[in-house]
């Protein structure tokens, strides 16, 4: 009778300890359910972004989440190496040309149609592999002391001419602007891209980094930058030091330089946890996920479910941007062009 009470008692403890877990914020998923091993994300968003995307995740479902960070380049690499063995549920990244990467070496499970239906076709590629999770304008930051707005130039393509030798930079290494070449070569084709690179390599001055070429346009070092808008945004959030001289100028009329990109968003056919990994990626363009991106700190536009940006955002659809399958933009060519130009 008193080993029946001991062992009486002793459920009796555990459950409380089980009930204080929850309580603590602790997973609420039963042992050996789908979603109660959590989920592993590589993530090359921003990271202060992904993590409260996760942890407003895990407050609403109690489903765990590991996060890998790194860019978008270095995590679809690793997740082509990695192959069937990765151990990524779910893939984030801040350009669309990763995402095709990943999608053309045929390693992303399709997107649940429920997650594909939160947002609107121009903010994800064709194929339903990924989608949209978010979205960056590109933008020429200037200095408004150098340049009125009629010197400024009409078109991206303007920036290879003569009259803008070395008065612009650009951060050539980074994947933010390699998005933007995969643009132009969508929209022009190869021959006027090759043109358009060994203009830039004439007339540019490389920095390491948009906010290093922000930078250096409000220092003086140089009329002009082009780079993604969220930058002079965040710049201005904080104290405005390195924007404060300086305007932003979008191209708009469907011009290469209006160029939307989509930050992307997919889970892994090789992911353990697929549930949970399709829950994760339908909760960051669901509603709430999406107020998390519109109420926080990177700038970047919101695309899900019909939730609005930041309103210190120039609304998407007054960027006159032009329409771009994301899942087309090529990664590979684009190196193999900039490489030819000399500028990697």
């Amino acid at each position: 009778m008193k080993m029946r009470k001991n062992v009486l008692a002793g459920i009796a403890l555990a459950a409380t300890a089980a009930l204080g877990l929850t309580g603590c914020g602790g997973s609420t998923a039963a042992p050996g359910s789908p979603k109660a091993g959590g989920i592993t994300v590589y993530n090359a968003q921003h990271e202060s972004l992904a993590q409260e995307w996760v942890d407003a995740f895990t407050q609403e479902t109690g489903i765990k989440v590991t996060v890998r960070n790194g860019s978008d380049t270095e995590m679809s690499n690793q997740i082509i190496q990695e192959g069937a063995a990765s151990p990524a549920d779910v893939f984030l990244t801040e350009n669309s040309p990763a995402m095709a990467q990943v999608e053309n070496a045929g390693l992303f499970a399709d997107v649940d149609k429920a997650t594909i239906d939160q947002v609107p076709a121009e903010f994800r590629p064709s194929t339903g592999k990924w989608t949209g999770i978010a979205a960056r304008s590109t933008v020429l930051v200037y200095d408004k002391a150098k340049l009125s707005a009629d010197q400024l130039p009409v078109s991206m393509l303007d920036l290879a001419k003569p009259e803008w030798k070395g008065k612009w930079a650009a951060s050539p290494t980074g994947a933010d602007f390699q998005a933007i070449v995969a643009a132009l070569l969508e929209l022009k084709g190869e021959e006027a891209t090759d043109a358009w690179l060994k203009g830039m390599k004439s007339n540019f001055t490389a920095y390491k980094g948009n906010s290093t070429a922000m930078k250096a346009v409000n220092a003086g070092e140089v009329d002009a930058a082009l780079i993604y808008h969220y930058y002079y945004f965040s710049d201005q959030a904080k104290t405005g030091e390195n924007s404060g001289n300086v305007a932003q100028h979008y191209f708009k009329k469907q011009d290469p330089g209006a160029f939307v990109s989509v930050s992307g968003g997919g889970v892994l056919a090789a992911s353990k946890n697929a549930d949970a990994a399709q829950e994760f990626l339908k909760f960051i363009t669901g509603k709430k996920g999406q107020e998390v991106l519109k109420d926080g700190t990177s700038f970047e536009y919101t695309v899900g479910s019909g939730v609005p940006s930041n309103a210190k955002l120039i609304p998407l659809d007054e960027l006159q941007a032009p329409k771009i399958d994301p899942a087309k933009l090529n990664s590979a060519k684009v190196t193999e062009l900039m490489t030819k130009a000399g500028l990697l």
